[in-house]
């Protein structure tokens, strides 16, 4: 009955009344709705891998007792009759990809198919890995997967979800990272994208202190990979480097082998602190049985080479010995339970829901940099009331700043209304350094825009030297600032200003992108302009232009940069508020490090 009780949400299609949730979206221009109709149109169903759940209800248990409500500013976020041209757009162009994110979505739940499915589950009795998170997982909150397209159309074939699924979720209250390899894909087989999402879900272990939880099923690399799997820095060794910092920063690990561990995949399970093997499905051996006959002419069993019997007992590799997977679930919640981590504390604030629709983001996704409206009209469907403490409101307002509650958590706001001009630069600098010395986190809302970098005249050369200072200034804030940052790609990510706004290379804790979003080096728009001023006669063929544009345009899909997990996954704007607010809870529990060194606040 105990495991029973365990349910988990996770990754989901988008439901069968999209296109009435998107029509309700085009009707509501300029309506200030009423609390009790928003709250029940805030969600889209299983719209969000973040936020559904493999059955079951998805609703969370009302904890919230005491009443939050800030004395901030209300936002005015209505929609104006001289939007409708742009709103409507917005909402066509979402209407496409969230129709693009649930073909691939679909695509990550079959792994590896029908008949990999069917041998996993028929001939090697094995639980599928969403069953397995099924039953560790505690049922009180819904579990946040990490970059479920990750592993699509890559150079070498689809590896969906790039072969394991990873994500944060509450074991006996405690927030965990879960690492999960996906033996219908493959066989588990580790790829260089496989790797690298594992790479990617130790890092936000180690960042925000999460104790982490493996359940290997692998049957190692991909051999004919091997040079961009095993040599480099950053290549698969890495995990085990990862595995023994960890331990030393005192941060949990506990494996569970329910399946091959075999080769590079045997170190996994030994490097961890504690470690649960499941009999006649686990099994650990760095060459299995038909590596042994080709090499020898012996014939061995999987079981008396490296089953659970011959590790629990004569080698000691493994802790616990489980005579089932459900057993050993069961043994892996009890150790958790013991590693004398405090729970954060049940929700306490009875905060607000925002004034307006959640379903009016589709229309207020912007579909390029040209197109973006007042970034507040955004804002006030995200934050608490809708309420928010604007910081330099007449200074720099191409970038919004300020304070707002987001499910009563205190939280600093950094936004693109516009291009990152000298004065927006030297704001944001300011104001991530308040967030920095008051100990807030801070959320950056990306939509940038790049510039063409030749210039015409003295006076413009000037200004960009002046704007290129400033947004320096910014980035040395941003990287020093110490306090948790999470990035929201709701539009352009373009050049050197989405470093600014603390893009991948500036480690935030999460990094999402919106359906539409887009992220490159340089706006293809922007091609145009730069190809002009050029004198060498580099892109004269239109043709080369023309293939650079398709380039730029192909690569800068939200798609194109989850399947190569430059992101922690494509979320829908309807559910960002939910997943953002996790994330803050998520960050909460993290031990804040003593000793950390502060600067003064720089103004200027």
């Amino acid at each position: 009955m105990f495991l029973q009780r365990c349910r988990i949400r996770i990754a989901g299609p988008l439901c069968n009344n999209k296109s009435k949730c998107l029509a309700r979206g085009r009707e509501s221009v300029g309506a200030l709705h009423e609390q009790e109709t928003h709250v029940k149109q805030a969600t889209l169903g299983r719209c969000c891998y973040s936020s559904s759940t493999l059955h079951g209800s998805t609703s969370r248990p009302n904890t919230r007792h005491k009443h939050h409500s800030s004395t901030f500013p209300v936002l005015d976020g209505k929609l104006q009759p001289i939007h409708r041209h742009v709103y409507e757009a917005n909402i066509r162009n979402s209407e496409r990809c969230q129709q693009r994110y649930s073909e691939l979505y679909e695509t990550v739940l079959k792994g590896g198919g029908e008949h990999a499915i069917a041998r996993h589950t028929q001939r090697n009795k094995k639980l599928l890995v969403r069953e397995r998170l099924r039953m560790i997982l505690d049922n009180d909150e819904p579990f946040l997967e990490l970059s479920p397209l990750a592993g699509l159309s890559l150079p070498y074939g689809d590896i969906p979800s790039a072969g394991c699924v990873t994500g944060v979720g509450k074991i006996c209250g405690v927030w965990c990272l879960l690492t999960a390899n996906d033996a219908t894909v493959k066989g588990g087989t580790l790829y260089p994208i496989s790797v690298k999402k594992f790479l990617r879900a130790q890092d936000i272990a180690m960042q925000n202190c999460l104790p982490s939880v493996y359940l290997v099923d692998s049957a190692g690399a991909f051999l004919p990979l091997q040079s961009e799997l095993f040599p480099d820095q950053f290549h698969g060794g890495r995990t085990f480097y990862n595995e023994a910092i960890m331990s030393s920063k005192k941060i949990p690990q506990v494996a569970v082998v329910c399946g091959s561990c075999t080769a590079g995949g045997a170190y996994m399970p030994t490097m961890a602190e504690e470690t649960v093997i499941v009999d006649k499905i686990g099994t650990i051996f760095l060459a299995g049985p038909p590596l042994v006959k080709a090499a020898t002419g012996e014939e061995v069993s999987a079981e008396n080479l490296g089953g659970a019997a011959l590790h629990a007992r004569v080698s000691g590799c493994v802790d616990h010995f489980m005579a089932s997977e459900k057993e050993a679930y069961s043994c892996l919640r009890n150790i958790i339970s013991t590693l004398n981590i405090e729970a954060p504390p049940e929700e306490t604030w009875d905060y607000d829901d925002p004034l307006y629709d959640a379903q009016e983001l589709l229309g207020l996704a912007p579909r390029n940099f040209n197109y973006t409206l007042n970034i507040k009209l955004i804002l006030s469907r995200l934050v608490d009331g809708s309420k928010f403490q604007e910081f330099k409101a007449e200074y720099g307002t191409s970038l919004v700043t300020g304070f707002s509650h987001l499910e009563g958590q205190l939280v600093g706001i950094v936004a693109n209304n516009g291009e990152l001009t000298h004065d927006a630069s030297l704001k944001g600098s300011h104001f991530v350094q308040l967030c920095n010395q008051r100990n807030i986190p801070i959320l950056f809302l990306q939509n940038t825009s790049s510039q063409p970098s030749l210039t015409s005249h003295l006076s413009q050369a000037e200004e960009q030297s002046n704007r290129l200072k400033a947004q320096a200034s910014m980035m040395a804030a941003v990287a020093c600032a110490s306090v948790p940052k999470i990035t929201l790609v709701i539009g352009g990510c373009f050049g050197g200003e989405s470093y600014a706004m603390c893009g991948r290379s500036f480690e935030p804790n999460f990094l999402f992108l919106w359906p539409n979003a887009r992220t490159a080096i340089m706006d293809s728009r922007v091609v145009d302009v730069q190809v002009q001023k050029e004198e060498d006669g580099s892109f004269a063929d239109d043709s080369q232009l023309k293939r650079l544009k398709k380039v730029l345009e192909d690569e800068s899909t939200a798609f194109y940069s989850s399947s190569r997990l430059w992101d922690d996954g494509v979320i829908l704007p309807q559910d960002t508020r939910r997943i953002i607010s996790q994330c803050l809870r998520i960050i909460k529990q993290k031990n804040q490090p003593s000793g950390v060194q502060r600067t003064s606040v720089m103004r200027m």
